[in-house]
């Protein structure tokens, strides 16, 4: 992703009014360093991260701290290590996972009220839904120039059930897959192909979009007994 501006002629820098912001529902974990008055409650939280010039960030954060107030408020300068880490010990290894995806152009006032509703229900403590922008060199891109179709797309939704316990197992998947249901419509169609389950060929080719049969075609003369298929597999076609 882009730094919060462009670098021009001999470094000048203008900084757009906020960075790109990534946008989750979550609970709120019972443990430091979340005040216990906030522990287990459902919230909306965002994340940023500001590449640009150290001394242009309290300018360009202005509109945040001017909004709300939040509940919670830790935008600070970290290391991008630290940032990379932050929810590490939250999500170990050995949960279970389930989740769906989508591309979206838009998140409509329609859509906006369909996740409110159903992140109200997150099953678990782990379950949460986040909204990846999608920004910067990704518009600069043709739609036929690499594998990725989709680059009109503006946000990345991921749906995602997790939890440690076997036992967790349906609920998590039938929550995810009912919002997912619901607010599918109000996507391009496709997702990342990274945030992909078993979903089937339909899926995979609408991840592809408009490239899939390109692709199917370079499978062919490099994989023709596709051979490489324990994946969101391309089927080789000579077409």
């Amino acid at each position: 992703m882009d730094p919060a501006g462009t670098l021009e002629d001999e470094g000048a820098f203008e900084p757009t009014p906020l960075p790109p912001s990534l946008v989750a529902f979550l609970t709120v974990p019972p443990a430091p360093p979340f005040p216990p008055g906030l522990h287990l409650r459902k919230l909306c939280g965002i994340v940023w991260c500001y590449a640009g010039l150290p001394d242009q960030a309290e300018k360009v954060f202005e509109p945040v701290r001017a909004f709300g107030p939040p509940v919670l408020f830790g935008v600070q300068p970290m290391p991008y290590p630290s940032l990379q880490s932050m929810f590490d010990a939250l999500y170990p290894p050995g949960l279970q996972w389930s989740w769906r995806a989508d591309l979206l152009d838009d998140i409509t006032d329609e859509a906006i009220d369909l996740h409110v509703r159903h992140a109200a229900e997150l099953p678990t403590l782990h379950s949460t839904v986040h909204f990846y922008p999608i920004d910067g060199a990704t518009h600069r891109v043709g739609t036929e120039e690499t594998a990725f179709a989709h680059r009109e797309a503006r946000w990345s939704m991921i749906i995602a059930g997790v939890d440690p316990f076997p036992s967790q197992a349906d609920r998590i998947r039938d929550w995810v897959n009912e919002y997912w249901d619901a607010v599918h419509p109000h996507s391009v169609g496709a997702a990342y192909v990274n945030f992909l389950m078993d979903e089937g060929t339909d899926r995979v080719r609408a991840t592809y979009g408009v490239n899939y049969e390109r692709l199917a075609r370079i499978k062919a003369r490099f994989d023709p007994d596709n051979v490489f298929r324990l994946n969101q597999n391309i089927e080789p076609s000579a077409g």
